[in-house]
């Protein structure tokens, strides 16, 4: 499979835009591309990368978000690989609003599998386009801010950039704690 990449700068550092046309088939953060690849590869087998330009129905809700208007991102066209749980799980992340948090069980019974908390993690882990399938608003049942792929010091400055103050509202590790401090 043929796919095109660029790679873009934002305040959580440099993001690469995997892309066929204008549809996101992948967004991960540079210090992360290995494992994008490899998430690639799991996907859609044999895959090569060629370098282009995202078209602007990709950058510019990236660049709206970033700027504040966080229903930009909802406009972006996705298409991805996985199962089709994980595929249910990714929908059902699209569904969580921003500036909200939502945890693993409570998202495993949105959609009707109340005992699949473990399953619901995997799959989040699993998501190859983070931001606009916004894994990262998703928490421990104990409002703990775990297990986000592009490290929790991002997951933080994210959810603080959707609803400032909110990250106060969860258990952070002293890291996250280090990094909202130097963006407050």
């Amino acid at each position: 499979m043929l796919l095109s990449i660029d790679r873009i700068p934002s305040p959580v550092g440099e993001i690469f835009l995997v892309f066929e046309g204008d549809v996101l088939r992948a967004l991960d953060f540079h210090d992360y591309e290995m494992r994008m690849r490899r998430l690639l590869s799991l996907h859609y087998g044999a895959v090569a990368l060629q370098p282009a330009a995202a078209p602007k129905s990709l950058r510019a809700p990236l660049d709206r978000y970033f700027a504040g208007d966080f229903r930009a991102i909802n406009k972006v066209k996705t298409a991805t690989g996985g199962t089709d749980f994980q595929r249910q799980i990714w929908s059902a992340l699209r569904d969580i609003p921003a500036g909200e948090t939502m945890g693993y069980g409570k998202l495993a019974a949105r959609i009707g599998r109340p005992n699949a908390s473990r399953a619901v993690g995997a799959a989040n882990g699993a998501n190859p386009i983070a931001i606009v399938v916004p894994c990262h608003r998703v928490i421990g049942a104990s409002s703990a801010l775990t297990g986000y792929g592009g490290g929790l010091p991002r997951k933080a400055w994210l959810l603080e950039h959707e609803n400032p103050g909110m990250t106060r509202q969860h258990t952070l590790p002293a890291l996250a704690e280090a990094l909202l401090s130097t963006v407050a």
